[in-house]
């Protein structure tokens, strides 16, 4: 049994499928949730895991958002403790731009199912093996990061080329959205934020058109989600060394 420490940014964003997933191995799930307490300091010493969900807010937002800072820190500690980071959207290109790596608005908005591509390291990942082929998941971004280096590139779409990638044995950034089951993403189309979002974006589908096509592809998401997630929680029980960090 781990004690594992959550980022959240807003309401509508929370663990989604992982939430069974950590509840059902025993391991105790601790909220840091930013929206409502922009000023708390976490510490990972006391916890043997860490997850970074997504939010609205963009990593170079800084200023506007002190936690931020506070958030890269934490990942800096937990991966300086060598212990497990899940980075989901927001919560990956916080761990990339921890990592060195560069952020900056995509050339074009993801949002609604599109894609993931395997890379050609994908089949060797204890985590990504799981996606053999191309399979439609759920995006919902308009920034992007580059790929940190000595990290390992999982995964890519044809609008964004950095989805997933690994860095050392246990941490991993997913730009995409996994975790949404279909009550949760119908609970984003029903947002009149995301909606404007969604209008301003210029992609070329509407909301009708997202619902419809969840209700056919969330079965497989979610026992990719199963599946893929499921292998990252392994990493709880198998510790690994300390990482050293290259400067930001």
């Amino acid at each position: 049994m781990a004690k594992v420490l959550v980022f959240q940014h807003v309401a509508s964003e929370p663990l989604g499928t992982l939430d069974p997933l950590l509840r059902r191995r025993g391991h105790r799930i601790r909220y840091v949730n930013f929206h409502r307490d922009p000023g708390a300091k976490p510490n990972m010493d006391r916890y043997q895991g860490l997850i970074v969900l997504g939010g609205p807010m963009m990593p170079d937002q800084q200023d506007r958002y002190p936690h931020l800072a506070t958030e890269m820190r934490c990942i800096e500690q937990a991966l300086a403790q060598g212990k497990p980071v899940l980075g989901i959207c927001l919560g990956a290109q916080l761990l990339a731009h921890t990592l060195g790596a560069p952020i900056a608005a995509g050339r074009e908005w993801e949002i609604g199912w599109y894609p993931l591509e395997p890379t050609e390291h994908a089949s060797a990942d204890p985590v990504f093996s799981r996606l053999a082929r191309p399979r439609p998941v759920f995006q919902w971004h308009g920034y992007t990061f580059g790929l940190p280096a000595g990290a390992v590139h999982l995964a890519r779409s044809e609008r964004c080329e950095y989805q997933a990638f690994r860095y050392g044995e246990q941490a991993y950034g997913f730009q995409f959205h996994l975790e949404l089951d279909e009550r949760l993403i119908n609970r984003w189309l029903n947002l009149p934020s995301l909606l404007a979002e969604l209008a301003e974006s210029g992609v070329p589908h509407d909301a009708d058109t997202i619902r419809r096509q969840t209700h056919e592809l969330i079965d497989d998401s979610v026992a990719l989600s199963h599946e893929v997630f499921g292998a990252f929680l392994d990493a709880l029980a198998e510790p690994a060394g300390r990482l050293h960090l290259a400067s930001r």
